[in-house]
């Protein structure tokens, strides 16, 4: 499968690795994906997204946002609102017992060389390879795991859409 992807490819994938070591998590998610997008502002993705409007930087911050409530995005945060849970105030009481990011640190405690994907990850790629045959391309670029991240129901997706980024737009800007 990686033979097919291009070099902006490649690198994503690479540095979506070197993050989830920094962060010391036990798998590469699909944050660590987008969040790597945003370190490669020449990519095609990158400047899918500028194209819409959207700064880099306000996406890598709501990545670290969602990150810090352990996944939690802000539309689920609004859902359980609705509830009555109060999921900052919960974050506030997790933090001031284990310490700051307490909830964004992976749970590994040791550094690895390889980090394995995560299985949501690994759909991402195989969606990657399918939209790349769908639009009738032969390369994997990283403007396809753009377009992964935002098919796929998850926090990247979620991130994404609080830009006004889904599959469609990214759909039609690929046509």
């Amino acid at each position: 499968m990686f033979e097919k992807f291009t070099a902006d490819a490649r690198e994503v994938v690479v540095e979506a690795q070197q993050d989830a070591i920094r962060l010391d998590s036990e798998r590469i998610d699909p944050l660590h994906l987008l969040v790597a997008l945003l370190h490669f502002p020449e990519s095609k993705a990158a400047r899918l997204l500028t194209g819409f409007g959207v700064a880099l930087d306000d996406v890598a911050a709501e990545t670290a946002r969602v990150r810090r409530r352990g996944g939690i995005t802000e539309a689920d945060a609004e859902a359980l609102g609705e509830f009555g849970i109060d999921v900052d105030a919960i974050l506030d009481r997790v933090e001031q017992a284990h310490g700051p990011n307490a909830l964004a640190r992976g749970g590994g405690g040791r550094k690895r060389r390889h980090i394995p994907f995560a299985d949501e990850s690994k759909k991402v790629l195989q969606v990657c390879l399918k939209e790349v045959i769908s639009l009738g391309g032969k390369e994997l670029g990283s403007e396809h795991i753009l377009l992964a991240l935002t098919a796929l129901r998850g926090p990247a997706a979620d991130v994404l859409a609080r830009f006004d980024v889904d599959a469609r737009r990214v759909r039609q800007a690929l046509a």
